[in-house]
């Protein structure tokens, strides 16, 4: 325990937890999409077992994040998925009435939470890994901290999604925007992205565009099947 009465072992805490709250928008606002259809109860065991999981699972990222973003096609293949997610979020199909939001709605969202933290946090732990510099304790108690910060900026976003809808497109328009980016950013198309910076904002506007179009067209055609 002796590196408790480290200065550097603080400022290490600090910067990862500093660094967590910067980086944690993104995913507030996934697990806020995700859960707003469940009552307010399985709300906020989804928030809260959703964002505990995907701590978890960032620690172990982290761990193997350097080897995996060496892979060609992997962030392809998670921007695709990005890209679905934030249609499904936008359409709404984890939506349904009354007893029927049970269990298997909750666990629905908490499996949308994991997969998009995951795959948006393949570029974000990079830094976080660099911060804690091979020290898991730091590691692991940083992102444990910012547990509570990803947990009620999830419940403030829920709560303006209530008063401002138009927050879920918004909401939806940045998971496909980081979707976008993620594609572009793939090991595959590095060279050509690095000669071709304005290809990076293309694709990100293009992933959001798409996103919301697809996104609004569904569910035009879905008010009208029900009319």
């Amino acid at each position: 325990m002796e590196f408790l009465n480290s200065a550097d072992f603080w400022i290490g805490l600090a910067k990862i937890v500093w660094i967590n709250i910067i980086l944690s928008g993104d995913n507030a606002v996934v697990i806020a999409l995700a859960a707003r259809s469940l009552p307010p109860t399985q709300q906020k065991q989804a928030i809260m077992f959703g964002s505990g999981a995907a701590v978890v699972l960032r620690i172990v990222l982290t761990i193997v994040a350097a080897k995996l973003l060496e892979l060609s096609f992997l962030q392809v293949v998670g921007g695709c998925l990005l890209l679905w997610i934030g249609y499904q979020l936008l359409t709404g199909e984890e939506d349904s009435e009354g007893e029927s939001k049970g269990h298997g709605s909750m666990f629905a969202a908490i499996r949308t939470i994991l997969i998009a933290d995951l795959v948006m946090s393949l570029d974000n732990v990079i830094a976080v890994a660099a911060t804690a510099q091979g020290n898991m304790v730091l590691l692991i108690l940083g992102l444990a901290i910012s547990i509570p910060l990803v947990i009620f900026g999830s419940t403030l976003m829920i709560k303006l999604m209530e008063r401002f809808p138009v927050i879920i497109t918004l909401g939806a328009a940045l998971i496909g925007w980081v979707g976008g980016e993620t594609i572009v950013n793939d090991n595959l198309l590095h060279g050509y992205t690095m000669a071709h910076p304005w290809l990076h904002y293309a694709a990100a506007a293009a992933g959001a565009t798409l996103v919301v179009a697809v996104g609004k067209w569904m569910q035009t055609r879905q008010s009208h099947a029900s009319a």
